[in-house]
């Protein structure tokens, strides 16, 4: 019942406002409140088995297509670049994804060699580490114990690699700091302690005066949609990527529910809105999470790390850091996309190219045009439908697919040029067998086409209709409308042959057993 519900468009409005209200809270914290990381990852996101890990950070479709897969690469990209120069030391480097790497390569001759050299070496460690747990034999009743108490402890070891790595990081920056030395860049002094639990505030008053709630929603603007559809595509993109790694499928009701309940929640206690992280869904699937167990652990892990464990934040050096996030989505990074569409369909690189080129200014923008340029190829595609033609005594069109609206002028062109606009004209027979659907435009479209061929002296009849359609064509009550239930009829009927008569609407009753599908 629960999935039903979740499937349906009003409890699909229900969870986007959910979303949106969580966001435009969430962006604005109290100013007595710290914006905190607080709450834990979806239960029903963070894993192997549902791993698409929400996390509390600002945010910048199918994983196979080509929007979602740019989309997924080019989030991995940004953190990349990001983490890049804390791996170097460097600071001041704007946001933009162009202008990071051109900042990056312009200010190489600053990088701080503590910073890159703590970077490599954990870098190194943590690939060694990786590779000592791919090449581990799995552990068998049957070995002594000290071989399986051996193997456990090096597979705990490799698997924990990431605190393990961070940790060694974090003493040696100690070390260095108690000798009154410090060559790297530490994460500093972090806030200690939980916000407290309350109410969004409906206004915040400042020293230019009280803001209003309005005036909260007319800052935002825009970002009132734009987040959440942001936010939404990026956690959907990064769930699908490791469900087609890990084969498993992703509900996106299901998501979008776990999303837009936690950024509610989060507002209660001034989080940043939540959505889905490439880099820390990675460092997860790296760490060998594989149950919604591990987002219960993250989250109380944080809440006892913010109120006991703040102190020891201070020596952990941002490179060490980059160097876990770096390590973990390198191996996500699939350029074999671009080859495999120029193999199956060179056209779906128009939006992966667009999506890619804009994201490098601006992930948001690279979504919206990706989405909107795989819009403009369906409209395209739905304006512009295949038919297939056959000549002989009577030419015989026939759609590929359902009619609507866009593809009205497209099929009365073909058919005027085909039918009426030779000498003589000439009766046609419109095959719908793959017709499912039509809308109003269409059936006014048919009115229009069947008063030309009424006036050219020639019959446009139709065949293989099936009952929505045939619903639809004989409420429309059409003049001079005939069909049949197989080709052959058709055919006999144009060719004059008086033995067959068509089921004509004004003239002649349907069939029973056609009232019976219209009735049913």
């Amino acid at each position: 019942m629960l999935c039903c519900w979740l499937s349906c468009p009003a409890a699909s409005s229900w969870l986007w406002g959910s979303y949106i209200w969580g966001s435009c809270w969430t962006s604005f914290p109290a100013p007595s409140l710290k914006a905190s990381p607080l709450l834990p990852p979806s239960p029903s996101a963070l894993d192997r088995s549902r791993l698409s890990s929400v996390d509390q950070r600002s945010t910048q479709c199918s994983y196979g297509s080509p929007l979602n897969k740019m989309t997924f690469l080019e989030g991995l990209s940004h953190d990349g670049w990001i983490l890049q120069r804390n791996l170097l030391g460097l600071q001041n480097i704007p946001r933009q994804f162009v202008l990071q790497v051109y900042h990056t390569f312009l200010r190489i001759g600053e990088t701080r060699v503590g910073d890159a050299v703590l970077g490599l070496v954990c870098m190194v460690l943590l690939l060694v580490l990786k590779l000592m747990r791919d090449h581990v034999p799995p552990v068998h009743p049957e070995m002594p114990p000290g071989v399986r108490l051996s193997r456990g402890l090096v597979w705990a070891a490799t698997t924990a690699r990431n605190a393990l790595v961070v940790s060694f990081a974090a003493l040696v920056a100690y070390s260095f700091e108690v000798t009154g030395y410090q060559p790297f860049i530490l994460t500093g002094e972090t806030a200690e302690g939980l916000p407290p639990v309350r109410a969004p505030p409906f206004s915040v008053t400042t020293a230019n005066g009280t803001i209003s709630f309005t005036e909260m929603v007319q800052d935002i603007g825009a970002g009132l949609a734009v987040v959440p559809l942001m936010g939404l595509l990026e956690s959907i993109a990064v769930a699908k990527a490791f469900g087609s790694q890990n084969n498993y499928r992703i509900d996106a009701n299901q998501e979008l529910l776990a999303i837009g309940l936690t950024n509610v929640l989060g507002s209660l206690v001034s989080s940043y809105p939540v959505t889905g992280s490439f880099g820390r869904t990675a460092v997860n699937a790296q760490s060998g999470v594989c149950t919604p167990a591990g987002g219960l652990v993250t989250g109380v892990l944080v809440l006892l790390s913010l109120d006991y464990l703040t102190s020891l934040f201070y020596y952990i050096p941002k490179s060490a850091l980059a160097a876990v996030i770096i390590m973990a989505v390198a191996p996500l990074f699939d350029t074999k996309i671009f080859g495999t569409l120029w193999r199956i369909k060179r056209l779906d690189l128009l939006p992966l190219c667009v999506t890619f080129l804009l994201s490098c200014w601006e992930v948001q923008y690279g979504i919206l045009a990706g989405a909107l340029v795989s819009l403009l190829m369906l409209l395209h595609s739905a304006a512009r439908p295949e038919t297939k033609l056959s000549e002989g005594p009577v030419l015989v069109l026939q759609p590929a697919s359902g009619l609507h609206f866009p593809a009205v002028e497209a099929l009365r062109e073909e058919i005027l040029s085909r039918a009426l606009e030779v000498s003589p004209p000439r009766c046609l027979v419109l095959e719908c067998t793959h017709v499912c659907s039509i809308d109003y435009t269409v059936v006014l479209g048919l009115g229009e086409l069947l008063e030309d061929f009424h006036k050219q002296g020639v019959t446009l009849a139709f065949v293989g209709l099936q009952v929505p359609v045939l619903r639809v064509l004989l409420s429309a009550d059409l003049k001079g409308f005939q069909y049949f239930s197989t080709l052959e009829e058709a055919e006999k009927y144009l060719r004059q042959e008086p033995e067959t008569q068509p089921y004509n609407t004004r003239e002649d009753s349907a069939p029973e057993h056609k009232i019976a599908l219209l009735q049913a």
